[in-house]
């Protein structure tokens, strides 16, 4: 099969011919349709974060595709079915975050793409309990990017409570942000769409975003505030002057989410105006195979639209830096 490997974090993948893999007795064996681009196999690939993976590694946590096999101890999994094959590739199940509905924050974990080997590939091996369903007639390309940028931002927005007629500003509209916007509206909320580029913004409107707002031209925290404030805030920008904005932004007993990973590690928060405003600073990691199937569920009744554009897995590098460069208006997929 054809797989894009990381051999160094200092060199290009490298598309290579390598043996099908073989299920264990509890894994399935999944040929992807299709595996979805996040940034974080690009953080991955060049070794950015203090815990690297292992090399050589096949990125990609947003993969979908059929089950071929089925390990020797595989009970709930048929062959034939689709699948997404998430970022949670296994947790523990034993543990109080497991066993709370928490699983996302299990210490035992291992990631698709990260500590085990992922989706950006013709065929797969991932844990038949951690493989998430996806309903009939969901199109496999855009089942892929709900697969980690979905249940991510429908988390988000979810850990927040949310609340119908409560005020909602997004800050970033990408990948990530086309989504979380949309899954806000879902909640009930006012939305307001927060970027830099007014072709970004153009896509919130078209999205139905209440208002936006082009942090280039104007200050963010002045035209929210001229609102009345957020009730919540919700950052996928990893800037930390854009955390920043956003803690600002907010009314009294606003909540700001924090989703992206800025790369200095740090943001200033101004503690006066967290008590006094009663405000709350939540972390919100990913989702649970319960949340993606919620996810699942909302594409299919046609809540929810993915923009995403196809790449062949030979182009994963020039894929890359369309992504860093900002080139591509929300979602990369590889089709296989």
């Amino acid at each position: 099969m054809r797989a894009a490997v990381v051999t160094d974090f200092d060199k290009p993948l490298e598309i290579q011919e390598i043996p099908v893999p073989e299920p264990e007795p509890h894994q399935v064996l999944v040929r992807i349709e299709a595996s979805g681009l996040c940034h974080t196999d690009i953080h991955a690939a060049h070794g950015d974060w203090p815990v690297k993976p292992g090399l050589p590694f096949i990125p990609g946590h947003e993969g979908v595709g059929v089950v071929e096999r089925v390990g020797s101890a595989v009970t709930g999994r048929v062959v034939g079915e689709r699948v997404a094959i998430p970022w949670l590739g296994r947790a523990c199940g034993t543990c109080a975050y497991c066993v709370g509905g928490r699983e996302t924050l299990c210490e035992s974990q291992q990631n698709s793409g990260y500590a085990v080997n992922g989706a950006h590939a013709e065929y797969a091996v991932a844990s038949a309990d951690y493989v998430v369903p996806v309903p009939d007639g969901v199109d496999p390309a855009e089942a892929a990017p709900l697969t980690c940028a979905g249940v991510t931002t429908y988390k988000a927005v979810k850990v927040s409570g949310l609340r119908p007629t409560e005020r909602a500003a997004i800050f970033g509209i990408g990948g990530l942000g086309h989504l979380a916007l949309q899954y806000a509206r879902i909640f009930g909320a006012e939305t307001i769409a927060v970027d830099i580029t007014e072709e970004k913004l153009a896509l919130a409107r078209e999205l139905g975003a209440d208002h936006t707002v082009n942090a280039a031209d104007a200050d963010p925290v002045a035209r929210i505030k001229e609102l009345g404030g957020a009730d919540v805030a919700v950052v996928l920008a990893a800037s930390p002057r854009v955390l920043e904005q956003a803690h600002a932004s907010l009314r009294r007993g606003g909540r700001l989410v924090l989703v992206s990973l800025p790369k200095d590690n740090v943001m200033r928060l101004p503690v006066f105006e967290t008590v006094l405003g009663g405000l709350t600073v939540i972390g919100s990691i990913v989702g649970t195979r319960g949340d993606l199937a919620e996810v699942f569920q909302l594409h299919a009744a046609g809540r929810t639209k993915v923009i995403y554009e196809t790449r062949e897995l030979a182009d994963i590098n020039r894929s890359f830096e369309e992504v860093l460069a900002s080139e591509v208006p929300a979602r990369l997929v590889f089709r296989m």
